[in-house]
């Protein structure tokens, strides 16, 4: 039997301390084997962010589990190191916020949940296509003060219309799949081509999407390559009126140069649920505050922008599959074998295709 382990779970929302909660419970109750979920696991959760600052909350702690806006630099895993710490546990599939060179060094077991439901995100980026496209959003705003006129709600039909999807993971072909369904033309660029998407439509290069698509969907993960790929030079090759959606990582927009598309009228529309600066913002309520970002805030002003608190992923199913995924990952380190979603492993970086974060 593995000795008792102690588990720091940080940015931990009412809905991590349930779905893990449920998640523990059913796996410490299952059969045991040599790989079995350790049931003398304690899970102790921190609503606060896990960063410089907060690192002494884990004291006594034998591992972390840390969310998107959970920093990890070097100087954080050294610090964690140092009060005990040898495991990191991702609870997502991005991990661009976590020094995988530094926690290599440090002999730090690194974990992610490379893929969760790739429906969720696809579904709700699909939603968010058609509410700005169909003006839902206002139409439901405007019925609600007794105003029932159609002027300015005019939308356009997505049959015939031709979608890019830059990034062709397991959410980038779920999202193809259903506008394939809504009859209409889909075009894709990745660098490494699945062979999963070539049912749905074809490969162009990225110039050639941004130039002849009518909409186009982020699913890339966020790398030194990918970063700002939508810029003031992407952006003008973009169709006039072309609409972007972006459910993958914020830092792979502009913010910038999308407002400045957005006012000169060329690009048609922005739907956001991820923001570059998002750290200090999502989820967390700040209704009662005066929000101090001046480029969030101009973007909320336009009538065709609609913006989300990174919310794609948030399905009953995901959250099951975030939590059993999580916690399976720990047994792997508790058990010491072989973890297929090990980010770091023997002295070397893992650097996966099937772990690229794709989500969001």
């Amino acid at each position: 039997m593995p000795r008792p382990l102690n588990l720091a779970v940080f940015s931990a929302k009412p809905y991590d301390r349930e779905y893990l909660s449920r998640a523990h419970a059913t796996l410490s109750s299952s059969p045991p084997s040599s790989e079995d979920h350790n049931p003398t696991t304690t899970l102790n959760f921190h609503d606060f962010v896990l960063n410089a600052e907060t690192v002494p909350l884990a004291r006594g702690a034998d591992a972390v589990c840390v969310f998107v806006n959970d920093t990890l630099p070097a100087p954080v895993l050294h610090a964690l190191h140092a009060e005990g710490v040898r495991a990191v546990l991702l609870r997502c599939a991005g991990y661009n916020h976590v020094d995988l060179e530094a926690a290599e060094r440090l002999g730090m077991f690194v974990a992610n949940v490379p893929s969760y439901a790739p429906e969720a995100v696809a579904e709700f980026a699909v939603a968010l296509l058609l509410t700005l496209n169909r003006k839902t959003h206002r139409a439901y705003n405007r019925v609600r003060e007794g105003n029932f006129d159609l002027d300015g709600l005019m939308g356009r039909t997505l049959r015939g219309k031709t979608v890019g999807i830059v990034g062709t993971g397991k959410i980038g072909v779920a999202t193809a799949g259903i506008l394939k369904g809504f009859g209409c033309r889909v075009v894709a660029y990745d660098p490494f081509p699945a062979e999963t998407f070539r049912e749905f439509g074809e490969y162009v290069g990225l110039e050639e999407l941004l130039g002849e698509s009518d909409y186009v969907s982020l699913h890339c993960p966020l790398t030194e390559g990918t970063k700002h790929i939508i810029n003031e030079k992407t952006l003008g090759m973009m169709k006039k009126g072309a609409v972007l959606i972006n459910t993958s990582r914020g830092g792979l927009v502009n913010t910038e140069s999308v407002i400045a598309a957005l006012k000169s009228k060329h690009l048609g529309g922005l739907a956001l649920d991820v923001y570059e600066a998002e750290g200090s913002l999502f989820y967390q309520d700040h209704s009662a505050e005066i929000i101090q970002d001046d480029e969030l805030m101009r973007l909320m002003t336009f009538p065709n922008v609609l913006v989300c608190g990174h919310q794609a992923f948030f399905t009953e199913e995901a959250l099951t599959e975030i939590a059993e995924c999580t916690l399976r990952n720990l047994d792997d380190f508790i058990n010491k074998v072989p973890c297929k979603n090990s980010l770091v492993k023997q002295g070397h970086v893992l650097v996966r295709r099937e772990s690229l974060p794709v989500r969001i």
